[in-house]
């Protein structure tokens, strides 16, 4: 009985995950991009790139002149200063000497049963002077001077609603940034290639474009004002669809941002992450749910049957298992490393397989500790 219940777990988890590398995955990893005709006859339309921002004024300092760097011939920058109690305001003050098309709106308190970063990018998205809004983060970087062109290019000429971007972190040396790498990879690697199944589920405020008018006609973050976290993959859980959103895979379009140096302060970002998820959308909970399920029953079910058959020294058995094992870890690094290149442009992370392992534990662990916790907070 023992022995057939690892062949059942062995053989479904193989069979899922060779469904989602396949087939879903392999949606992002074998993408080629084409030309679509352009619905819309003004392709230089006004954008506002804009971000919220509680004490960033180092990162602030870094990030203004570099968006003013960007290849767009007609767009302004908003900061939202949220009760900032460094040097922010003053900065703003001068940097908008500096640069004409830089405004700013401060945050002074936060209304009650309103998370602060909800309130901050709805002040923020009211006094935008434009229709189509790109939001990044203040410890956020554009990998290129052509971010905003190509990441409102959906919505600016497609009739798109919804233009979902990457972003990564900055490489460090760490045992704690490669995971970071890998399960930011994995987690882009999920919602672009459901995007490109016209089922999309979410995106990442580091790099989300929508319209200000679809924004103030949903009433914006209506439902999930009392939640932290959740004003990028709740909202575009909310309302995405296969025909009004759109993935943008190039490089050019993509952002890098400052990784957390403790595991610490990574583990209280993700615990506000992943405690989002449980209000999604039912049959999306089924799409991130089943490949954590299936990837933990090929894992189990794999060693298992190693183990049993070596120690009975079946090895021919012990041979199939092992063959199939290699074959699942040869399409991971194949798929990882093609969809690496077209989410921004090099190889995947490093130590792949090694994270895929400890992914195993990963999921279940901090995602049953994210949605228990009540301790949840942006800044």
């Amino acid at each position: 009985m023992g022995l057939f219940l690892l062949w059942f777990f062995f053989g479904i988890g193989v069979i899922i995950q060779l469904v989602y590398l396949l087939m879903i995955f392999g949606r992002t990893a074998w993408f080629k991009s084409f030309n679509k005709s352009s619905k819309n006859q003004n392709p230089e339309e006004g954008v506002t790139v804009l971000v919220a921002a509680h004490n960033e004024f180092q990162n602030l300092k870094t990030l203004i002149p570099k968006l003013f760097e960007q290849d767009y011939p007609k767009f302004d920058v908003m900061i939202v200063n949220d009760r900032s109690t460094d040097r922010t305001k003053r900065l703003l003050e001068e940097m908008m000497e500096i640069y004409p098309k830089l405004r700013s709106v401060t945050v002074k308190y936060t209304p009650k049963h309103v998370t602060p970063k909800k309130f901050a990018l709805t002040l923020g998205i009211k006094v935008a002077k434009n229709d189509v809004i790109l939001l990044t983060d203040a410890d956020c970087m554009p990998t290129s001077d052509q971010w905003i062109r190509k990441m409102t290019l959906p919505v600016r000429q497609e009739g798109k609603t919804f233009a979902l971007g990457y972003s990564g972190y900055e490489i460090k040396s760490s045992l704690l940034n490669r995971w970071i790498q890998f399960e930011t990879f994995l987690t882009a690697l999920f919602y672009f290639s459901f995007g490109l199944w016209n089922a999309p589920f979410m995106g990442v405020g580091r790099n989300l474009c929508y319209r200000k008018s679809f924004f103030m006609e949903a009433k914006g973050f209506k439902g999930i004002w009392h939640l932290e976290g959740g004003d990028d993959d709740l909202f575009v859980n909310q309302y995405a669809t296969g025909r009004n959103t759109s993935t943008v895979l190039d490089p050019e379009a993509s952002t890098i941002s400052i990784p957390k140096e403790t595991w610490k302060e990574y583990l209280v970002q993700k615990k506000r992450h992943l405690h989002a998820g449980q209000y999604y959308r039912s049959e999306d909970k089924r799409k991130i749910g089943l490949f954590p399920l299936s990837h933990g029953l090929f894992w189990i079910g794999g060693l298992g049957l190693l183990i049993y058959f070596g120690v009975g020294l079946q090895w021919e058995q012990f041979s199939i298992v092992l063959g199939i094992i290699l074959m699942r870890s040869f399409l991971v690094l194949r798929i990882f490393n093609s969809a690496s290149k077209k989410l921004h442009g090099s190889t995947p992370p490093m130590n792949v397989l090694l994270n895929d392992f400890m992914y195993l534990g990963y999921f279940w662990v901090l995602g049953s500790v994210s949605y228990q916790s009540k301790d949840i907070q942006w800044k």
